[in-house]
């Protein structure tokens, strides 16, 4: 996996920045490549938040597509969060409660849960990077900075829940699942792992008392002093806090004590329905 920052700047601008798509296709000719070295023969690239918003987001998949030579698409919102409720929950265990998921992204939150059969979701425009870009920051957070952040998540719930009135049937009756990066660098963090390791991470309870430990502890120090923790990853560090005060203000909302990371994620239901016939 490879961070790109592809979202950077589209908040503010609305299009995706001409050096945050030559990152991504940089990445792209590599997994070319070695997909030409393995032999691929089928596949499919899918973009997500940042594409989707983007004005230009179809110039940039069209360049995408040329470079990795598969099928491509944007995920509209539904699409992500039933493709990561998929994977992340394909290797769980049944539950009393229904399984909710929150995928943390750069531009957006997918929130997902199986209600009588159904799944309901709602993507909130609120991600690690585009909290950061809009209101906290990259550096130490300010007490101005925190209140507009805080204010900002809680308008985009109070959002969520009135356009999914099912939701307020999952407040304190889930379990919580969190995937993608913010999670599980929060997980490392935890475990104090300086190399990542599947079996650490994947399935690791986070407590909500751990998610603010590290939300305000983070938040009081520079990204580089933020490197320093064994367990922070590279590219990471400015936009984790803002994908912590996302994550406390779910747990919160959907008055939840503790989380399950999950290493299974949104790429996992995607193969896992490409391999369907």
């Amino acid at each position: 996996m490879s961070i790109t920052r592809l979202s950077q700047g589209v908040d503010a601008s609305g299009s995706l920045l001409a050096e945050a798509m030559e990152r991504t296709f940089r990445v792209l000719r590599r997994y070319r490549d070695a997909c030409d070295d393995a032999g691929v023969e089928r596949g499919l690239l899918v973009a997500t938040s940042a594409v989707r918003d983007a004005t230009n987001g179809a110039t940039f998949l069209d360049g995408a597509r040329d470079i990795a030579g598969f099928d491509a698409k944007i995920l509209s919102g539904a699409e992500e969060a039933a493709y990561s409720f998929a994977g992340a929950t394909r290797d769980l265990d049944d539950a009393a409660t229904p399984t909710m998921i929150v995928d943390i992204g750069g531009g957006s939150t997918e929130l997902a849960f199986e209600l009588r059969g159904e799944l309901v979701s709602y993507s909130m425009q609120l991600g690690c990077v585009r909290v950061t870009e809009r209101s906290l920051g990259r550096g130490v957070v300010t007490t101005a900075s925190d209140d507009a952040t805080t204010a900002m998540i809680e308008s985009a719930l109070d959002e969520a829940f009135a356009a999914v009135p099912a939701f307020d049937e999952a407040v304190g009756n889930v379990r919580l699942v969190g995937l993608a990066g913010t999670v599980a660098t929060l997980a490392q963090l935890d475990a104090r792992v300086t190399d990542y390791d599947r079996d650490v991470v994947h399935h690791r309870i986070l407590s909500r008392a751990c998610v603010q430990h590290w939300r305000d502890l983070l938040a009081h120090e520079t990204p580089d002093e933020r490197l320093r923790h064994p367990g922070m990853v590279l590219g990471r560090e400015d936009v984790l806090p803002a994908g912590l005060y996302v994550l406390d203000a779910v747990m919160s909302r959907f008055n939840v004590r503790q989380l399950l990371s999950s290493e299974n994620d949104i790429l996992d239901g995607i193969t896992g329905a490409l391999a369907r016939p």
